[in-house]
C-alpha cells in the first residue's frame, strides 16, 4: 500500500476536499508541481530532456532560457542508430544521475513519435520510423533514466509527427496506422520501460484533442496497456480541463492560473467531473509522489562529469553510419589530409528547441584533431552563418586541396542551426546551397573526398556518387570531435545502422503530398506504409535503405533454421567476421506474410540484435519472436488477428540486404475476410504513390473531415500568426518579439537559438492556448477577453479581461494559503 509521510495514500484522498485535488493536477509554475501544506506534500521539479537535462536556472535573477550545465549526450536520432538497447539504457542511468545531482525528479523524455516524413522539424528528437525499434529504445531509456529514482516522462502521445499547426491541427489517421504504427511505439515503451508519467500531445486526433480523447489517455494506455502512471499535459496543451480530467489527464502543464484549479473543484461540485474520476487522478498523482525521488533528506548528489563525456564520445561513435567507403577509411594516423567546412570549427551536435542543453564541454573535431597531432590543413570553405555561396571561400578550399598534391581530403558538411528545429518543419531536405557548392568544386579537382555529415534527419545527397566516402555522424553530442576522430582515424569500427530511410527525392516519400498540411487537418493517408514498409512493398529505390550501415570489415551469414513452435518462430543462423579487424554487426530479422488477404507491408522489422566478433571469429545467433508479433488489426473486429497462412523470413544487414530467407506456415491463427472494398482501395494494393478520396475514404471506414475552416470571427483554436490581418493583433505580435529579446537576453549561440525556437513557437500559438502556457500570468478568462478584442469588440473584451484578471488574483491569494512553497534546492 503506498503511503506519504506515513499516510495510506486512500486516507489522504478521502480527507481532501476538490479544491486540495485540483491543487494537485495543476503545476505551481513551468517547472514546478503544487504541494500543500495540510498533507506534507512538496511541490517537485520537472526538467525538459530527452538528451541531458535542461533545467531552468533557479538562481535570482536568471533569464528565461538560462539552464545549468550538463553533459549533452547524442540525441535521439543517433541513439538510435546504435541499435544497442543495453547502451541506450546506461545512458539514461547517466541523464538520471544528473537530474538527482540536480534535485529534478521528473526528466521529460524519452520522445517516442514515429518518423512519418523525413522533413519532420523535431525528427532529430525522435527515434525511427519503425514502431519496434522506437518503442525498444524508449523503453531502455525509460528503464535507465527511473533506475536512479527519477521518473521518465514519455512524450508527446501521440501522433505529433509535424510542427506545423502543432498545437491545433487534428491527425486524421485510420485505425490500423493508428494501432501498428503510431501508437505500437508507445505501447513497447510504455509495457517494457513502465514510465512513471507520459505527456500528452497538442493536437487532435480525428477531431479530437489528445489531451481529451478518453480513446487514447483510458481505453487504450490504461485499460489495454495497463498504464499506472499519470499523464501530463504539454506546456499548453490543455484545452478543456472539464473534458480532460475524465478523459485521463491528470496534471496541466505549466499550470499556474488558479482560475483551472478552480475550474476543475466547480466542475466537481457540479457533478460534470464525477467524485470518482478526481479521486482516481488525485491517486495516480500521490502514487507517482510515493514513488519518485524528491530530496526531502537535503542530500547532495553528483556525478562524474569526466566519465560522463567519455561515456557520451562512445555512444556517439556506436550511432554514427558509415554509408560508402571506397577503401578511403580508416585513415593512416600521421597522414597528410585536408580538411574543409566551418563545421570543422563550429560543429553542430545536438538539435534547437526545448531540448537544447548547456553543456558542460563541447570538443569541436578542431580541438580533438589538434590535440592527437593530425596532420592536416584547413580551408574554412563557408560560413554557417549563411546559405549564401562565397567565391572567396571556395577558391581557397580548392586552392588549398590543389597545393596538397593528391591529399584525401575530409569535407565536413550538414544542416546549420537554421535548417532544423523545433517549431517548424523542413520546406525541404537539401542541405545549405554553399556547402554543396564548394563541395561540388573540391570534387571537380579529382581529390579523394570523406563526406562527414552532421543533421538530425535525412538529406538528399547529390555527391553521393562522387564522394569516396560518406560518413553519416548524425548529431554526436557533446564529444562530436573525438567521436570523428576515433572513427575517421579507425580507433573505433563503425556499427551504427540507419533507423530511418534516406530517399532519393522527397517526392518518393508515401506522406509527402499530404505533408506538413496545415490547420485544420493532416491527413495520413499513406496508413501503414511509412517508411522502408512503403519503399520494399513498392519496390521503389532509396538512396539508402533502413538498417543499412558498413564497417570496416565484413560479415557473412550463412546457414538459417527455422523452427515454428508453442506460438513461436525461432531463426539461427551462422554470423562470421570474415575481415582483418573485430566489429559489431546488428542482425535483422523481417517477417512479412506470403499472400495475405488485407493489404500489409511485404516485410517488417520483428528482431534484432547487435553481435561482436573478432576477426575470424563466427557465432550462432538465434532470434525469436512470438507468433503475435505477425499481428494485425482488424477494424471490423477491432481486435488484432493473427492470420493464418505462410509467412517468409527474411535475415540480414537492412531492410534491402537480406542474405537468408525461409518461411514458416502459421495455422493457429484466424482465418479472416478482408473489410475493405477492394475495388476501393486500389492504391493501396498497387502501391503507386498516391491515395484517392475514395480509396482513403474505405481505409479510414469514415469521411474525410473538410478542409474549410472560418478564419474570422476568431476563436479558441485561432493561431496568433493569423491575428495580422487585424491592427491589435500586429501589435501583439510585435510585442511578443521584443518581449522575447528582452526576456531572452543570452548573446550566446544558444540563447540565439532559443529566441528563434520562442518566436516560432509564439507565433503558433492558438489564442487560448496562450492562456494555459503563461503559467497563470494570462488566465483564461483573460484570454477569452482578448478573443472578443480582436473580433471588435472592445467593451466586452476589456470588461471580460478587467474581471479575469481580477478573478485570478483572488483565487490565487486563496489558494497560496493552503499551498507548500517547500522545495528542493
Amino acid at each position: 500500500m503506498s503511503e506519504i509521510n506515513g499516510r495510506d495514500i486512500e486516507e489522504i484522498i478521502e480527507e481532501m476536499t476538490p479544491i486540495e485535488k485540483a491543487l494537485l493536477l495543476s503545476g505551481r509554475d513551468f517547472w514546478f508541481t503544487r504541494g500543500i501544506k495540510k498533507f506534507g506534500i512538496k511541490p517537485y521539479m520537472m526538467t525538459d530532456g530527452p538528451h541531458g537535462i535542461r533545467k531552468q536556472s533557479q538562481e535570482k535573477g536568471a533569464e528565461l532560457n538560462e539552464s545549468v550545465p550538463a553533459t549533452c549526450f547524442p540525441p535521439a536520432c543517433t541513439m538510435a542508430s546504435t541499435w544497442d538497447t543495453a547502451l541506450i539504457e546506461e545512458t539514461g542511468a547517466r541523464i538520471g544521475a544528473e537530474a538527482k545531482a540536480e534535485h529534478v525528479s521528473v526528466v521529460l523524455g524519452p520522445g517516442a513519435n514515429i518518423k512519418r516524413h523525413p522533413s519532420g522539424g523535431r525528427n532529430f528528437e525522435y527515434l525511427s520510423e519503425d514502431p519496434l525499434l522506437s518503442g525498444e529504445c524508449a523503453a531502455a531509456l525509460i528503464r535507465g533514466i527511473q533506475s536512479q529514482g527519477v521518473g521518465a516522462c514519455v512524450k508527446h502521445f501521440a501522433f505529433n509527427n509535424q510542427e506545423t499547426g502543432r498545437m491545433h491541427i487534428s491527425a486524421v489517421v485510420d485505425e490500423r496506422a493508428m494501432r501498428e504504427i503510431y501508437l505500437a511505439s508507445f505501447e513497447t515503451a510504455v509495457k517494457k520501460g513502465k514510465p512513471r508519467t507520459m505527456m500528452c500531445a497538442y493536437n487532435k486526433v480525428n477531431g479530437t484533442f489528445c489531451c481529451e480523447s478518453s480513446d487514447i489517455l483510458t481505453d487504450i494506455l490504461r485499460n489495454q496497456w495497463g498504464y499506472e502512471g499519470y499523464v501530463m499535459s504539454d506546456w499548453g496543451a490543455s484545452n478543456d480541463r472539464t473534458k480532460g480530467v475524465p478523459a485521463g489527464l491528470e496534471l496541466e502543464m505549466p499550470g499556474g492560473s488558479a482560475q483551472q484549479v478552480y475550474k476543475i473543484a466547480e466542475a466537481v461540485e457540479s457533478g460534470k467531473i464525477s467524485r470518482e474520476e478526481i479521486d482516481t487522478a488525485a491517486r495516480r498523482m500521490l502514487t507517482v509522489y510515493s514513488q519518485i525521488e524528491r530530496y526531502t533528506d537535503g542530500k547532495i548528489y553528483s556525478y562524474d562529469k569526466a566519465e560522463h563525456h567519455n561515456f557520451s564520445v562512445k555512444a556517439a561513435t556506436e550511432g554514427a553510419v558509415l554509408l560508402k567507403n571506397d577503401g578511403q577509411l580508416p585513415l593512416e594516423k600521421d597522414e597528410k589530409i585536408v580538411v574543409i567546412g566551418e563545421l570543422f570549427e563550429i560543429p553542430r551536435y545536438q538539435g534547437n528547441g526545448s531540448s537544447l542543453i548547456k553543456s558542460h564541454i563541447v570538443v569541436t573535431p578542431k580541438e580533438a584533431f589538434d590535440a592527437r597531432k593530425a596532420n592536416y590543413t584547413y580551408a574554412k570553405g563557408y560560413s554557417v552563418e549563411t546559405d549564401k555561396p562565397s567565391s572567396a571561400l571556395e577558391a581557397a578550399a580548392v586552392a588549398a586541396v590543389n597545393a596538397a598534391k593528391g591529399a584525401k581530403v575530409l569535407y565536413f558538411i550538414g544542416l546549420t542551426k537554421f535548417y532544423e528545429s523545433e517549431g517548424f518543419d523542413r520546406e525541404h531536405i537539401n542541405l545549405p546551397k554553399n556547402q554543396l557548392e564548394t563541395l561540388s568544386k573540391v570534387l571537380e579537382t579529382g581529390a579523394e573526398v570523406t563526406v562527414l555529415l552532421y543533421g538530425g534527419a535525412p538529406v538528399a545527397m547529390p555527391f553521393a556518387d562522387k564522394a569516396k566516402a560518406i560518413f553519416n555522424m548524425y548529431l554526436p553530442g557533446q564529444g562530436v570531435g573525438e567521436a570523428a576522430y576515433k572513427l575517421i582515424y579507425g580507433g573505433v569500427n563503425p556499427s551504427g545502422k540507419l533507423a530511418e530511410t534516406y530517399p532519393l527525392a522527397i517526392e518518393d516519400v508515401p506522406s509527402a503530398p499530404y505533408f506538413p498540411m496545415s490547420y485544420p487537418t493532416v491527413e495520413y493517408r499513406e496508413s501503414i506504409f511509412v517508411g522502408y514498409r512503403y519503399f520494399a512493398s513498392a519496390k521503389k529505390p532509396v538512396l539508402f535503405p533502413f538498417g543499412y550501415g558498413l564497417s570496416y570489415t565484413k560479415f557473412e551469414y550463412s546457414d538459417l533454421s527455422l523452427e515454428s513452435a508453442d506460438g513461436t518462430v525461432t531463426a539461427s543462423f551462422t554470423l562470421k567476421n570474415v575481415g582483418k579487424v573485430a566489429g559489431k554487426e546488428i542482425v535483422q530479422l523481417y517477417a512479412g506474410q506470403r499472400a495475405p488477404k488485407v493489404f500489409k507491408a511485404a516485410y517488417e522489422l520483428k528482431a534484432f540484435e547487435k553481435v561482436a566478433l573478432e576477426a575470424g571469429e563466427e557465432k550462432r545467433v538465434t532470434l525469436t519472436i512470438a507468433n503475435d508479433s505477425l499481428k494485425y488489426y482488424d477494424v471490423s473486429l477491432k481486435r488484432y488477428v493473427v492470420e493464418n497462412g505462410v509467412y517468409n523470413i527474411f535475415v540480414g544487414a537492412s531492410s534491402e540486404d537480406l542474405y537468408l530467407t525461409g518461411e514458416v506456415e502459421i495455422a493457429d491463427g484466424e482465418d479472416v475476410v478482408s473489410p475493405y472494398d477492394n475495388g476501393k482501395i486500389a492504391d493501396y494494393l498497387s502501391l503507386n504513390g498516391t491515395f484517392s478520396d475514395e480509396g482513403f475514404k474505405e481505409v479510414l471506414k469514415n469521411e474525410i473531415p473538410p478542409r474549410d475552416y472560418v478564419k474570422f470571427p476568431f476563436d479558441r483554436e485561432t493561431a496568433l500568426r493569423e491575428t495580422k490581418t487585424r491592427l491589435l493583433g500586429r501589435i501583439i505580435l510585435k510585442v511578443l518579439a521584443v518581449g522575447i529579446k528582452l526576456v531572452i537576453r543570452d548573446k550566446s549561440e544558444n540563447g540565439e537559438l532559443m529566441r528563434d525556437f520562442m518566436r516560432h513557437l509564439m507565433v503558433d500559438t492558438p489564442l487560448a492556448a496562450s492562456a494555459f502556457t503563461s503559467g497563470g500570468t494570462l488566465p483564461e478568462a483573460a484570454a477569452e477577453g482578448l478573443i472578443l478584442l480582436l473580433n471588435g469588440k472592445r467593451m466586452k473584451g476589456i470588461s471580460k479581461i478587467l474581471k479575469g484578471m481580477n478573478a485570478e488574483r483572488k483565487m490565487n491569494a486563496n489558494l497560496k494559503k493552503q499551498e507548500n512553497f517547500e522545495r528542493p534546492v
